[in-house]
């Protein structure tokens, strides 16, 4: 068990890990930008250091500070919550070499399975069943629109259009005929580019009332996953 961790996220995240912290009888150091200064997370936790001004990009997403203040503070490890650096495999690998523990996955974990595209490649090599679909490097009109044809848009089969990186919906597009799907793939592109820097698309058969269904696995390095 750890005697400090270093909680490197905000608001209702950050005071979730802090109670379960103080159960577990964990001591907490928080890190907030000058906007969150008053912020119950900064007041809940045992340490508090600000660690840039109220943009994000300033704070929160800023690596080097965070790792830094887990040195000033004696944390042993670091708890990112989700979103900001909990997916940044970069920052999962210099908590490392910093001597530190990542409470997540490794940078390897996440470049496997960070991107749509090559968590399938994995799941294909695996012999885990997948969907009719194309995730591969060509990316020209001419590629996609031959992919979702066999994904059995000529057939009359919607197909869905997805954003390798991301999530929460952004860079997805359902087309249920040809005459849709230059539109809808420029237009994903557009909100992929946008929102995750990477315009990459995957195809796959549409499901219309499927239902979604997410497993949690956790593991460590001293037992098996779970």
């Amino acid at each position: 068990m750890f005697r400090r961790i270093l909680v490197a996220n905000r608001g209702e995240i950050a005071c979730r890990v802090i109670q379960t912290a103080r159960r577990l009888g964990v001591e907490t150091v928080a890190v907030y930008s000058e906007a969150d200064a008053r912020a119950m997370h900064v007041r809940m936790a045992d340490a508090a250091y600000c660690i840039g001004s109220a943009a994000s990009s300033d704070s929160y997403l800023r690596g080097e500070r965070v790792l830094q203040v887990a040195a000033d503070s004696g944390a042993e490890a670091i708890h990112p919550g989700y979103g900001f650096l909990s997916e940044n495999a970069d920052f999962a690998d210099a908590v490392a070499a910093a001597g530190l523990s990542f409470i997540g996955p490794p940078g390897s974990s996440m470049r496997a399975m960070g991107s749509k595209d090559a968590a399938k490649r994995l799941m294909e090599a695996a012999g885990v069943p997948l969907l009719p679909g194309y995730h591969g490097e060509d990316q020209a009109y001419e590629t996609l629109s031959a992919e979702a044809d066999k994904c059995g848009l000529a057939d009359g089969h919607p197909v869905l259009l997805k954003a390798v990186l991301g999530g929460g919906g952004k860079g997805m597009r359902i087309v249920r005929s040809q005459g849709e799907l230059l539109a809808a793939i420029e237009s994903a592109q557009r909100e992929a580019a946008a929102s995750f820097g990477d315009a990459r698309l995957l195809v796959e058969r549409y499901l219309d009332s499927a239902r979604h269904i997410e497993v949690c696995t956790s593991s460590s390095p001293r037992r098996s996953a779970r």
